[in-house]
């Protein structure tokens, strides 16, 4: 608006006398001289308020979720959900799932087939504990939860740029992981890693998780690990009980799968790979 009223016709000449510019120069000058330093804590407390506002929003929203309850700092690591789901899901899709995570059971390995809920189980466990740590209510029946240095392996993607491969980033990614969990300044971590080394060979993915849950076991971390290789489900018996496997299931009805996404013990029994390949038209013989 003051550069369209310089421009005016009428004030033009007028602005030039009074040397306008130069004194609107000076004054913008004198301004960040005055106020500069404190711009950056201005956006950093705007930024604040507009995250606070969401999770209000999200709390008046959502009455029926619940505040989390904490548990003191010096107890164990513990995540503990009942009736947890993904608060992007609606209501009527959403099966609800009982998660713990403790001292005595501190890591999971979740088998499952193709599409059967184990990514989408990681995403509620990690939106629930950084959503409780943030001061909102959580899409669970109710959970109990120390504080938790929050560490995931999800969407690992590869880099033409910078030259970096799937498997090199996911390494990348497991590494922070790993120093997350060892770190003494933080609170104990919460991993959550998906489909663990899966762009290597079974031999090498099967020996380098075992590797990797052993430290983060060692590291007082707790977690889960997720995988449609079954030969990583031997990773629970070989480091039992502090670990435990569970699962998802699927059937087949009709010739088409069917998927409860309801979390249960143990291992899966099948894979539904060659199902799905079959559902699409690809001919599998």
């Amino acid at each position: 608006a003051l550069r369209d009223a310089m421009r005016n016709q009428l004030f033009a000449p007028i602005g030039a006398l009074l040397l306008w510019g130069p004194q609107i120069a000076l004054a913008i000058a004198a301004w960040r001289a005055r106020c500069g330093g404190r711009v950056r804590a201005w956006l950093d407390a705007t930024g604040e308020l507009e995250a606070l506002l969401s999770l209000a929003t999200y709390a008046y929203e959502h009455p029926r979720d619940p505040f989390p309850r904490f548990a003191s700092e010096s107890e164990a690591p513990l995540f503990d959900a009942r009736d947890l789901g993904h608060p992007l899901l609606a209501a009527a899709h959403c099966v609800r799932n009982d998660v713990r995570l403790s001292r005595d059971e501190p890591i999971a390995v979740v088998s499952g087939s193709n599409m059967s809920g184990k990514s989408t189980l990681l995403r509620a466990v990690g939106v629930a504990a950084a959503m409780a740590q943030a001061g909102a209510p959580v899409r669970a029946g109710a959970l109990a939860l120390t504080p938790l240095s929050l560490a995931a392996s999800l969407r690992v993607v590869d880099s033409l740029q910078s030259g970096t491969s799937h498997f090199y980033a996911e390494l990348e990614r497991l590494r922070r992981i790993v120093d997350v969990a060892r770190s003494p300044d933080a609170a104990p971590a919460l991993f959550l890693i998906d489909e663990a080394l899966h762009g290597t060979n079974s031999h090498d993915r099967a020996i380098g998780a075992r590797a990797i849950v052993a430290t983060l076991l060692e590291s007082g971390a707790i977690g889960f690990v997720t995988t449609h290789d079954l030969a990583l489900a031997a990773i629970a018996d070989e480091l039992a009980p502090r670990v435990r496997n569970v699962h998802f299931e699927d059937r087949l009805e009709d010739g088409r799968l069917v998927f409860d996404y309801r979390l249960r013990p143990g291992v899966v029994a099948r894979s539904n790979a060659l199902d799905l390949m079959r559902a699409v038209g690809l001919e599998v013989r």
